[in-house]
């Protein structure tokens, strides 16, 4: 199986693929790639609508060399914490945005929510992140201002008077929860429908059911996120040593 980066060409048979509607199984297995490769090109790349071979092809020279400008070390770059590697975590950056992006945010707002997850203190000024993102302060507060309408993300002020935007386990919660809750204006109108169009007519039926299907997933929502909130709050158990026996079962 062929290893290494995706080729120009094999790009153009991924948009190829994608414009007749093969899934990226199918699309992997012409090229001889794992399913993850191709998944993982597509999402990077602006998803499977907007997927443009030559950009695609653009865009990864350009992560290259970004990741290899972090690795590279110089008078001003800055020892990454807990010895990370710098072009890893800037890979997996990417990585990240690229599926924040899948769920429906756009790029900017995808990149500083991924900004604010992988810091270690989960909160950073404007400067901070305009700084590690390399894009204008305005571009910042327009992505915060979005994410923090969406619950996504909170502001206050430290010592030095300056705004930190900072996302907590708290906050994914709440904003799980609201998520849930916004079918509720989706539910009303619905079954206001029902009423409009007379009750056991077909179209009446159809609106009563997905209300109800709304309602139930709702409820699920809610419940399972109440249910496991404690999770966000607990410390992952430790991995066990390599080399470390499994206690005997009884």
């Amino acid at each position: 199986m062929p290893g290494g980066r995706l080729t120009q060409q094999e790009r153009r048979q991924i948009a190829l693929g994608l414009a007749d509607g093969l899934p990226y199984a199918e699309i992997a297995r012409r090229l001889d790639r794992p399913t993850s490769t191709v998944t993982r090109e597509v999402m990077r790349n602006g998803g499977p609508t907007s997927y443009r071979a030559d950009l695609a092809h653009h865009a990864t020279g350009q992560r290259a060399q970004r990741r290899r400008s972090a690795s590279a070390p110089g008078p001003d770059s800055a020892p990454q914490p807990h010895g990370r590697d710098a072009a890893a975590v800037a890979a997996y950056e990417e990585t990240f945005t690229a599926v924040l992006m899948a769920s429906g945010l756009t790029r900017m707002t995808a990149r500083v929510l991924t900004c604010l997850f992988t810091s270690d203190t989960g909160s950073l000024t404007a400067a901070g992140l305009a700084r590690h993102l390399q894009v204008s302060p305005a571009s910042v507060s327009k992505a915060i201002a979005f994410l923090e309408n969406q619950g996504l993300v909170r502001r206050e002020r430290d010592e030095r008077r300056r705004e930190r935007y900072i996302v907590d386990d708290e906050l994914f919660y709440q904003a799980t929860v609201a998520s849930a809750r916004s079918n509720d204006l989706l539910v009303e109108t619905a079954r206001e429908g029902v009423a409009v169009l007379g009750p056991d007519t077909p179209a009446a039926n159809r609106l009563e059911n997905i209300a109800r299907f709304l309602d139930l997933i709702s409820e699920s929502i809610t419940v399972s996120a109440e249910q496991a909130r404690e999770v966000l709050h607990t410390k992952p158990a430790p991995a066990p040593e390599r080399g470390a026996q499994e206690p005997a079962g009884d």
